[in-house]
Order: C-alpha cells, then structure tokens, then sequence
C-alpha cells in the first residue's frame, strides 16, 4: 500500500511539472532587442576641402596677410587643415573670425569654436575638420606656430 501511494504521489508531481511546463511554454516568449548605439552624422564627403576653400576665400577677401595653409592628414589627429594668418589689428583680427564663423556655419558645419576674439591678439577658430590661428603680426612672430607645423615629421 505504501508502495501504490508512493506511485500516485509520483505520478501527481510529475502531471503537475508537465502542467507547469505546458505554462512556461504556452507564456509567449520575449525576445531580447539588441539596443544600438546611437548613429553618428557622417561628415559629408569634401566638407573639409569646401571648408578650407571658403576659408581661403574670405581670409583673402577680407585682407588677412600672410596666409598659410598647412595639410595635416596623416601627421595629426587634430584636424584635416589648419590655416594660420595674421590681421593688422586686433578688430581686424576678431573681425576675421566672425567672417569665417559665418562661411562655415553656412556650409553646414556646427560645433564651431572660436577662442580669444575679445583680445583679438590670437584667435582660434575651430570648425573640427579644420583649424584657423588668426594673429597680431608681432604675437605671430612671438609664437612661431608656422615653423613648428610646416616641419615635416621625422623618418621612421
């Protein structure tokens, strides 16, 4: 007797398991959705040569003097170019960075930076993909910065 009682206690913990499967199965199932990472906005192909070509431009439209444009592909991360150039004044100079705030911005560019506009001694425009340094003629001598960019990198 205590035998048939073991058999009907197995067979009930075995129909209820069966009947728990039969739920867990029948529950529907959720299926884990992979989160993306947000899309980066890719730069549009010859943003940075239409950025380096308007810059030109208004550099030499608006009279900056000694306008040197220096390739940085492959020699920093920084930027693809930089422009360095030089204003009469410091109004002048400020003057140049609103200009060239204005001619990148309307080539679609955002996240532009500029730097140092109230002194008007060095300004830094930084539209990402290019870099322009506007100086006073005696701050340009003072920092050199076209000496140590127009180098070429050492031989490895």
């Amino acid at each position: 007797m205590a035998l048939l009682k073991k058999k009907t206690a197995a067979k009930k913990a075995s129909k209820s398991a069966a009947k728990k499967a039969a739920v867990k199965k029948a529950a529907p199932k959720k299926t884990a959705t992979k989160k993306s990472a947000p899309k980066k906005k890719a730069v549009p192909e010859g943003l940075p040569e239409q950025m380096l070509d308007a810059a030109l431009k208004v550099l030499d439209e608006r009279q900056a003097q000694d306008i040197v444009a220096i390739t940085l592909t492959g020699r920093s991360a920084l930027a693809d170019y930089m422009i360095i150039a030089s204003g009469k004044t410091s109004r002048q100079v400020a003057a140049l960075a609103d200009h060239l705030d204005a001619a990148f911005h309307k080539l679609g560019a955002r996240r532009i930076t500029v730097e140092g506009k109230e002194e008007g001694n060095w300004v830094l425009v930084d539209a990402g993909d290019i870099i322009v340094h506007l100086f006073r003629p005696e701050v340009r001598k003072y920092y050199d910065l076209d000496s140590i960019w127009a180098k070429k990198p050492p031989r490895k």
